[in-house]
Protein backbone atom coordinates (compact mmCIF):
# COMPACT_ATOMS: atom_id res chain seq x y z
CA UNK A 1 0.00 0.00 0.00
CA UNK A 2 1.61 3.38 -0.91
CA UNK A 3 2.39 5.76 1.77
CA UNK A 4 3.61 9.42 2.35
CA UNK A 5 5.87 10.44 4.64
CA UNK A 6 5.94 14.18 5.93
CA UNK A 7 8.91 15.27 8.37
CA UNK A 8 9.69 18.12 10.11
CA UNK A 9 11.29 19.81 13.10
CA UNK A 10 8.99 20.76 16.02
CA UNK A 11 8.67 22.05 19.74
CA UNK A 12 8.77 19.27 22.04
CA UNK A 13 5.44 18.38 23.57
CA UNK A 14 4.32 21.78 22.14
CA UNK A 15 3.41 20.99 18.40
CA UNK A 16 0.31 22.28 16.96
CA UNK A 17 -1.46 21.98 13.63
CA UNK A 18 0.19 24.98 12.41
CA UNK A 19 3.02 25.23 9.60
CA UNK A 20 5.03 23.39 9.10
CA UNK A 21 2.83 20.29 10.19
CA UNK A 22 -0.82 21.36 9.62
CA UNK A 23 -0.15 22.46 5.79
CA UNK A 24 1.45 18.97 5.05
CA UNK A 25 -0.67 16.98 6.66
CA UNK A 26 -3.98 18.64 5.32
CA UNK A 27 -4.14 17.20 1.91
CA UNK A 28 -3.55 13.62 3.09
CA UNK A 29 -6.69 13.21 4.62
CA UNK A 30 -5.91 12.16 8.27
CA UNK A 31 -7.04 13.63 11.37
CA UNK A 32 -4.36 15.80 12.00
CA UNK A 33 -5.64 16.66 15.93
CA UNK A 34 -5.10 12.85 16.47
CA UNK A 35 -1.92 13.09 15.07
CA UNK A 36 -0.61 16.36 16.80
CA UNK A 37 -1.69 14.75 20.14
CA UNK A 38 0.38 11.69 19.16
CA UNK A 39 3.43 13.52 18.81
CA UNK A 40 3.07 15.76 21.65
CA UNK A 41 2.80 12.50 24.03
CA UNK A 42 5.97 11.43 22.35
CA UNK A 43 8.00 14.68 22.41
CA UNK A 44 6.57 15.54 26.26
CA UNK A 45 10.23 14.77 27.49
CA UNK A 46 11.85 16.71 24.91
CA UNK A 47 10.12 20.20 26.14
CA UNK A 48 12.28 23.55 24.89
CA UNK A 49 14.20 21.26 22.52
CA UNK A 50 13.55 20.92 18.42
CA UNK A 51 12.48 17.39 17.57
CA UNK A 52 12.76 16.12 14.31
CA UNK A 53 9.63 13.94 13.81
CA UNK A 54 8.54 11.48 10.71
CA UNK A 55 4.73 10.89 10.60
CA UNK A 56 4.17 8.28 7.80
CA UNK A 57 0.39 7.92 6.00
CA UNK A 58 -1.16 4.90 4.41
CA UNK A 59 -2.10 6.57 1.46
CA UNK A 60 -5.80 4.48 1.35
CA UNK A 61 -6.49 3.79 4.75
CA UNK A 62 -4.95 7.44 6.50
CA UNK A 63 -3.46 4.92 8.99
CA UNK A 64 -0.11 6.53 10.12
CA UNK A 65 3.03 6.40 11.78
CA UNK A 66 5.30 8.54 13.76
CA UNK A 67 8.64 8.06 14.62
CA UNK A 68 10.64 10.30 16.50
CA UNK A 69 14.11 11.19 16.33
CA UNK A 70 16.45 13.02 18.71
CA UNK A 71 17.00 16.52 19.02
CA UNK A 72 20.31 18.09 18.40
CA UNK A 73 23.25 17.05 21.04
CA UNK A 74 24.20 20.98 21.77
CA UNK A 75 20.10 20.90 23.36
CA UNK A 76 20.76 17.73 24.56
CA UNK A 77 23.26 19.01 26.63
CA UNK A 78 21.77 22.44 27.18
CA UNK A 79 18.40 20.80 28.78
CA UNK A 80 20.88 18.51 31.13
CA UNK A 81 22.86 21.73 31.96
CA UNK A 82 19.59 23.33 32.81
CA UNK A 83 21.01 26.32 31.03
CA UNK A 84 19.00 28.24 28.57
CA UNK A 85 21.58 28.21 26.16
CA UNK A 86 25.42 27.92 25.34
CA UNK A 87 28.12 29.75 25.92
CA UNK A 88 28.48 33.09 23.65
CA UNK A 89 32.30 32.92 23.61
CA UNK A 90 33.08 29.27 24.35
CA UNK A 91 36.44 29.40 24.72
CA UNK A 92 36.31 32.37 27.53
CA UNK A 93 33.25 31.23 29.30
CA UNK A 94 32.08 28.29 30.78
CA UNK A 95 28.62 28.16 31.66
CA UNK A 96 27.91 24.86 33.54
CA UNK A 97 29.58 21.75 34.42
CA UNK A 98 28.23 17.76 33.53
CA UNK A 99 28.94 14.84 35.51
CA UNK A 100 30.52 11.91 32.87
CA UNK A 101 26.93 10.06 34.04
CA UNK A 102 25.02 12.94 32.42
CA UNK A 103 27.49 12.39 29.23
CA UNK A 104 27.18 8.93 29.17
CA UNK A 105 22.75 9.30 29.60
CA UNK A 106 22.99 11.54 26.30
CA UNK A 107 25.26 9.31 24.31
CA UNK A 108 22.82 6.54 24.80
CA UNK A 109 19.91 8.96 23.84
CA UNK A 110 21.68 9.84 20.87
CA UNK A 111 23.18 6.21 20.11
CA UNK A 112 22.29 5.72 16.18
CA UNK A 113 23.01 9.19 15.27
CA UNK A 114 27.04 9.29 16.43
CA UNK A 115 29.40 7.63 14.33
CA UNK A 116 31.26 6.04 17.89
CA UNK A 117 31.10 2.46 17.44
CA UNK A 118 30.76 1.84 21.14
CA UNK A 119 30.05 3.80 23.83
CA UNK A 120 33.12 4.91 24.87
CA UNK A 121 33.67 6.68 21.52
CA UNK A 122 30.15 8.15 21.83
CA UNK A 123 30.55 9.65 24.66
CA UNK A 124 33.42 11.47 23.44
CA UNK A 125 31.53 13.01 20.47
CA UNK A 126 29.17 14.44 23.18
CA UNK A 127 31.74 15.82 25.09
CA UNK A 128 33.84 17.04 21.97
CA UNK A 129 30.02 19.10 21.68
CA UNK A 130 30.31 20.31 25.33
CA UNK A 131 33.54 22.21 24.10
CA UNK A 132 31.32 24.18 21.64
CA UNK A 133 28.50 24.89 24.57
CA UNK A 134 31.04 25.94 26.93
CA UNK A 135 30.22 23.34 29.01
CA UNK A 136 32.90 21.81 31.32
CA UNK A 137 33.09 17.59 31.63
CA UNK A 138 33.65 16.46 35.65
CA UNK A 139 35.19 20.07 35.84
CA UNK A 140 37.00 19.56 32.85
CA UNK A 141 37.57 21.09 30.08
CA UNK A 142 36.54 19.07 27.06
CA UNK A 143 39.83 18.66 25.83
CA UNK A 144 40.81 17.11 29.04
CA UNK A 145 37.88 15.16 29.24
CA UNK A 146 38.64 13.41 26.27
CA UNK A 147 41.93 12.47 27.59
CA UNK A 148 40.39 11.40 30.83
CA UNK A 149 38.47 8.76 28.38
CA UNK A 150 41.24 7.84 26.74
CA UNK A 151 43.01 7.45 29.89
CA UNK A 152 40.50 4.66 31.36
CA UNK A 153 39.40 7.48 33.79
CA UNK A 154 35.91 6.56 33.41
CA UNK A 155 35.78 2.92 32.07
CA UNK A 156 34.11 1.80 35.01
CA UNK A 157 30.94 4.21 34.47
CA UNK A 158 30.71 3.45 30.73
CA UNK A 159 31.01 -0.07 31.45
CA UNK A 160 28.30 0.06 33.84
CA UNK A 161 26.22 2.65 31.46
CA UNK A 162 25.87 4.89 34.73
CA UNK A 163 23.28 7.49 34.29
CA UNK A 164 22.15 8.74 37.17
CA UNK A 165 23.32 10.62 39.98
CA UNK A 166 22.70 11.33 43.71
CA UNK A 167 20.72 14.18 45.08
CA UNK A 168 23.85 15.65 46.42
CA UNK A 169 26.10 15.12 43.08
CA UNK A 170 22.90 17.52 41.78
CA UNK A 171 22.82 19.73 44.27
CA UNK A 172 26.80 19.93 44.25
CA UNK A 173 26.38 20.45 40.23
CA UNK A 174 23.60 23.14 40.91
CA UNK A 175 26.40 25.37 43.09
CA UNK A 176 29.12 25.05 40.51
CA UNK A 177 26.89 25.90 37.85
CA UNK A 178 25.62 29.05 40.31
CA UNK A 179 29.37 29.81 40.45
CA UNK A 180 29.96 29.74 36.77
CA UNK A 181 27.40 32.02 36.00
CA UNK A 182 28.34 34.71 38.19
CA UNK A 183 31.70 34.61 37.03
CA UNK A 184 30.52 35.38 33.70
CA UNK A 185 28.63 38.11 34.97
CA UNK A 186 31.41 39.56 36.14
CA UNK A 187 33.74 38.93 33.44
CA UNK A 188 30.65 40.77 31.27
CA UNK A 189 30.60 43.46 33.77
CA UNK A 190 34.05 43.99 32.79
CA UNK A 191 34.15 43.87 29.41
CA UNK A 192 31.20 46.54 29.26
CA UNK A 193 33.24 48.56 31.97
CA UNK A 194 36.25 48.27 29.61
CA UNK A 195 34.49 48.93 26.27
CA UNK A 196 32.35 51.99 27.72
CA UNK A 197 35.96 53.59 28.26
CA UNK A 198 37.19 52.98 24.68
CA UNK A 199 33.95 54.40 23.44
CA UNK A 200 34.18 58.06 25.64
CA UNK A 201 37.92 57.97 24.38
CA UNK A 202 37.22 57.79 21.09
CA UNK A 203 34.22 59.66 21.12
CA UNK A 204 33.86 61.37 17.65
CA UNK A 205 36.10 58.85 15.74
CA UNK A 206 35.11 56.75 12.49
CA UNK A 207 32.67 54.24 13.44
CA UNK A 208 35.08 51.30 12.25
CA UNK A 209 37.77 52.65 14.11
CA UNK A 210 36.39 52.46 17.32
CA UNK A 211 34.86 48.99 16.14
CA UNK A 212 38.85 48.19 15.24
CA UNK A 213 39.93 49.16 18.50
CA UNK A 214 36.88 47.04 20.55
CA UNK A 215 38.14 44.14 18.93
CA UNK A 216 41.56 44.82 19.27
CA UNK A 217 40.87 44.94 23.31
CA UNK A 218 39.07 41.63 22.39
CA UNK A 219 36.02 42.38 23.78
CA UNK A 220 32.90 39.87 22.98
CA UNK A 221 30.89 40.85 19.08
CA UNK A 222 27.62 40.62 20.73
CA UNK A 223 28.88 43.38 23.38
CA UNK A 224 30.23 45.71 20.67
CA UNK A 225 26.81 45.04 18.96
CA UNK A 226 24.95 46.27 22.15
CA UNK A 227 27.28 49.04 23.35
CA UNK A 228 27.90 50.97 19.61
CA UNK A 229 25.84 53.84 19.00
CA UNK A 230 22.65 53.67 17.84
CA UNK A 231 23.49 55.92 14.94
CA UNK A 232 25.95 52.80 13.31
CA UNK A 233 22.92 50.58 12.83
CA UNK A 234 20.64 53.40 11.30
CA UNK A 235 23.63 54.32 8.80
CA UNK A 236 24.27 49.91 8.00
CA UNK A 237 20.14 49.71 7.33
CA UNK A 238 20.24 52.99 4.97
CA UNK A 239 23.20 51.49 2.91
CA UNK A 240 21.74 48.23 2.81
CA UNK A 241 18.47 49.68 1.09
CA UNK A 242 20.59 51.52 -1.21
Amino acid sequence: MPKQTVEALVDGGKATAGPPLGPALGPLGVNIGQIIAEINKKTESFKGMQVPIKVLVDSDTKEFEITIGTPPTASLIIKEAGIAKGAHNPAAEKVADLRIEQIIRIAKMKDSALLGKNLKSMVKEVIGTCNSCGVLVNGMLATEAIQAVNNGQFDSEISSEKTELSADEMADLEVEKKKLQEEIKERRSEFVSKANDILNKMKGKEKSAIKHKLLEAEIPKEIIDELMPAEENAEGSKKAGQ
